[in-house]
C-alpha cells in the first residue's frame, strides 16, 4: 500500500491553476479508489481553493467531493496570509499549524509518505 500526500500550492488566477488543482483531486481520487493512504493538503496560494471547491456550483465540486474525507487540512499560516482563513473555517476544513504555523512535511515523511505538488 502506498502512502501519499498531495499538496495543492497552484492559486486561483490562471486556468492553468484550475487544471492543477484538478489533477490534485483526480490524483486523490486514484489513490482513494486503489486503497492506498492518501491525504490532501492546501499549502501557500492553494489555500484560496478551499472556498472555492466547497460551493455547490463549482465545475470542480462533485470531485472535490467525492475526496474530501481524505482533506488533512490547510496551512494556517498561508490561509491567513491569503486572507481565507475564515472561509476556510465555515467550511469546517482543519487549519494545520505543526511547524511554525505551517504543516509538517518533516512529520509526514517520517511517516513514509510520499509527497507530491500540484
Amino acid at each position: 500500500m502506498n502512502k501519499v500526500a498531495i499538496v495543492v500550492l497552484a492559486g486561483k488566477e490562471t486556468h492553468e491553476s484550475l487544471g492543477r488543482v484538478a489533477n490534485a483531486l483526480e490524483a486523490v481520487k486514484e489513490f482513494k479508489e486503489a486503497g492506498d493512504e492518501v491525504v490532501l493538503i492546501f499549502d501557500g496560494a492553494g489555500t484560496e481553493w478551499v472556498g472555492e471547491l466547497s460551493k455547490e456550483e463549482h465545475l470542480l465540486n462533485p470531485l472535490y467531493k467525492a475526496v474530501k474525507d481524505r482533506v488533512k487540512g490547510v496551512c494556517s499560516f498561508c490561509a491567513n496570509a491569503f486572507g481565507v482563513k475564515e472561509e476556510i473555517e465555515r467550511t469546517g476544513a482543519p487549519l494545520l499549524s505543526e511547524y511554525d504555523g505551517h504543516p509538517s512535511f518533516k512529520h509526514l515523511i517520517s511517516e513514509g509518505y510520499q509527497v507530491i505538488t500540484f
